[in-house]
């Protein structure tokens, strides 16, 4: 009676755990005082998408980084400030360049903490950049003076992508071609080992990369969804692997 009493308690604590939303954690900027500030964007996608947002402070200590992807389903690292070129063995290529060095140090261990727990992550703009550097890669500091030929990628600019076959973003949409937005003067330039790049700008920009735990874009697929529901497809999508692997 005992063992059926111990299973039936099991078995209702399992089905509450996948019963409930998924709980997604999401990185955050610094205001002028330290506080954190995010979009509202991030979070609508995450909620309209069926996960509940979980809003995440700057963090210092590798321990705290851990125990939060504990509590956490999946991760998204949001758009901000560029990632300190010295994360990649490089110095600063010139005064464009600005980056928030406790934000770097908090995104850092949640990416590492995320990268052990085996966890789904999802990255847009500065979280593509960032997860590459993490997995090993390196970034164009300041496209307009590094790459010859690079279209205008500042101010939510639209653009054109060539989408590869057997990408994530190829079975949602089932295109070859979309049109994002650009709001970035920095992008990945040496992938990190492992990662597929599944879609280009017309200039040759890396603008989404997948591996079997990170999913990235470079655009901003949380700012389509304000104005088209239809991008809100790529959130359900990393939801439901969120959902599966919990």
């Amino acid at each position: 009676m005992k063992r059926c009493i111990l299973l039936i308690t099991l078995l209702a604590m399992t089905a509450c755990q996948h019963a409930r939303l998924p709980l997604v954690g999401i990185s955050c900027s610094r205001n002028a005082s330290g506080g954190s500030t995010l979009s509202a964007a991030y979070s609508n996608a995450i909620a309209q998408s069926g996960g509940i947002p979980v809003i995440l402070p700057t963090v210092s200590d590798p321990a705290v980084a851990a125990s939060l992807l504990e509590e956490l389903d999946g991760i998204v690292f949001s758009g901000g400030e560029d990632v300190d070129p010295s994360r990649y063995g490089e110095t600063f290529w010139n005064e464009t360049v600005r980056v928030d060095t406790l934000r770097d140090v908090s995104d850092f261990l949640l990416a590492e903490a995320a990268v052990a727990s085996g966890k789904p992550i999802l990255a847009i703009c500065r979280g593509a950049q960032l997860m590459n550097v993490v997995l090993g890669g390196t970034l164009y500091q300041d496209l307009p003076t590094q790459v010859a030929g690079v279209i205008e990628h500042r101010g939510d600019v639209r653009h054109k992508i060539g989408v590869e076959q057997g990408s994530i973003l190829f079975g949602l949409f089932g295109k070859d071609s979309l049109e994002v937005n650009s709001s970035h003067h920095q992008a990945v330039k040496d992938p990190a080992p492992g990662i597929r790049i599944t879609a280009h700008g017309p200039d040759g920009i890396i603008e989404a990369y997948e591996t079997p735990q990170v999913t990235a874009y470079q655009f901003h697929p949380e700012r389509l969804a304000r104005d088209d529901a239809s991008w809100l497809v790529l959130f359900r999508q990393w939801i439901g692997e969120v959902r599966k692997r919990r």
